[in-house]
C-alpha cells in the first residue's frame, strides 16, 4: 500500500517503512499513515525501520504521527523500532534525537 501525493510517498516493504518527498500532511492522511504504522508494529516482526532519510520537509502534524508511532513502540517491546534519518536535513538533526526522550529503546541510524 502507497500513501502519497504528487509531493510526497508512504509505503511499507516488509517490516520497512519509508517517506520521501515534502510531506505536509493534512487531517484526513494522518490516520491512514498512522494506521500503517501501527499495523507494522503488531504484524510480529522482530524489528520495524522507519527511512527518513528522502524525506525533505515533515510538518508539526507528522512529526506529531512519529511521535505517537515512538510512544506506541514501548508498549511493543518485542518490537526493536530503527529510525533512519539523514544528518544533511536540518529539521531531522532537530528533531529525531527528540524521540530518543520519548524512547530511550528506539535505535536512531543517521546517514
Amino acid at each position: 500500500m502507497v500513501i502519497g501525493t504528487d509531493e510526497y510517498n508512504v509505503w511499507a516493504v516488509g517490516s520497512d517503512l519509508y517517506f520521501s518527498g515534502v510531506m505536509r500532511l493534512e487531517n484526513e492522511t494522518a490516520p491512514q499513515v498512522t494506521s500503517m504504522v501501527r499495523n507494522l508494529l503488531i504484524s510480529g516482526r522482530p524489528t520495524v525501520t522507519v527511512h527518513l532519510s528522502d524525506l525533505e520537509f515533515l510538518n508539526s502534524q507528522g512529526r506529531n504521527i512519529l511521535a505517537k508511532l515512538v510512544i506506541e513502540a514501548r508498549s511493543h517491546r518485542e518490537v526493536r523500532l530503527v529510525v533512519r534519518g539523514n544528518s544533511n536535513i536540518a529539521w531531522q538533526v532537530r528533531s529525531l534525537p527528540n524521540l530518543k526522550k520519548l524512547y530511550p529503546g528506539l535505535t536512531l541510524l543517521m546517514d
